[in-house]
């Protein structure tokens, strides 16, 4: 089968690889209608997250069941499926307290750049579809096994509220999609902070109400200017950089919350500035397992249109042009077909 291999940083190669197979019997095999490139396998490609040797890379995916081993029980051969980017039993504490990406037996998922993928624990990490979906819909519901669920996760963490005014700190797909779960949510003003005219137009197709284009301490002031001075009441910070964190805790109105989902790369925490302003934090890889259900029945009830955050298609051959489109900026999001 063709797959993804990240050699070296800037070197991503579609190949062929071997055609998983079942290794144990909670596993289960997926032919992959649809995957794409996340902001966040940026990290290697770039060279920013070290790696020592080649590596198949990708986890995000939808497709259909073509085998499953003999312990599992909640999926069949001929569903149509979509999972998290964590591998979850769904039975542990920590699970059925909402946080499967802490699951006592969590597996990361990878390799999903591919035309075929083993999904371990496949109870408790994939989610049926109510049919086999048409082609349009692949966009949508690709979208939840990551982006979606994270943007989804990064808004709740935040807590937002009917009401609220929120601030999403980053414009990236992930920033995209909690600018539509804050609108979701019932958030009543959304800031979005980008300086790029077409995720701009994204965003305020998504929900946003006002957009801000400055950075850092400039960024903070505008978000104050238009809350009267008081600040944000939930801030989503989906970057992952020092400076992002920064400006979504000063952005914050006092007992705010901010909800991270931005991989931290050199943050640095005022444990000071956060006891005089009394924000919350609450963040991290997100429990997208848990949100599966609720959100495939956003997308089949027509109004709710995550992958709108694809902007670039290509044949999964094609993966080099993709990592590159999305490295140079060129495109939010590149969707993949076999």
């Amino acid at each position: 089968m063709r797959g993804t291999v990240l050699h070296a940083p800037g070197d991503v190669r579609s190949e062929t690889l071997p055609v998983p197979q079942i290794l144990q019997p909670t596993d289960a095999i997926i032919e992959t209608s649809a995957t794409c490139v996340c902001g966040s396998d940026l990290w290697p490609y770039r060279g920013i997250n070290k790696f020592d040797k080649p590596w198949a890379i990708g986890h995000e995916y939808c497709g259909v069941v073509r085998e499953v081993g003999a312990d599992v029980t909640t999926v069949r051969p001929g569903q149509f499926v979509i999972g998290s980017f964590f591998a979850s039993d769904n039975t542990c504490p920590h699970c059925l307290a909402g946080y499967q990406s802490g699951c006592e037996q969590v597996v990361p998922v990878t390799g999903c750049q591919a035309e075929a993928i083993r999904i371990p624990l496949a109870d408790g990490t994939l989610v049926s579809t109510p049919d086999t979906p048409s082609d349009d819909m692949l966009p949508d519901l690709l979208a939840l096994s990551d982006v979606m669920g994270t943007g989804w996760y990064a808004a709740l963490a935040a807590g937002v509220h009917p009401g609220h005014t929120t601030v999403v700190v980053g414009d990236g797909a992930v920033g995209l999609s909690a600018v539509l779960a804050a609108k979701e949510l019932g958030a009543g003003r959304i800031i979005a902070m980008s300086r790029h005219a077409d995720r701009q137009a994204i965003a305020r197709e998504f929900g946003a109400t006002d957009i801000v284009e400055e950075r850092g301490d400039e960024a903070v002031a505008r978000v104050k200017e238009l809350t009267n001075g008081v600040g944000a009441d939930s801030i989503a910070e989906c970057v992952g950089t020092n400076e992002s964190m920064t400006t979504a805790i000063d952005s914050a109105r006092q007992g705010g919350g901010v909800g991270f989902v931005g991989v931290p790369h050199g943050v640095r925490l005022s444990m000071g500035k956060l006891f005089s302003s009394h924000v919350r934090i609450q963040g991290g890889g997100a429990p997208v397992r848990d949100y599966l259900p609720d959100l495939i029945s956003r997308v089949y009830d027509g109004s709710f249109h995550p992958g709108r955050v694809f902007d670039l298609r290509l044949p999964l051959a094609d993966v080099a042009e993709g990592y590159r489109a999305m490295d140079e900026r060129r495109a939010i999001k590149a969707f993949l077909t076999p």
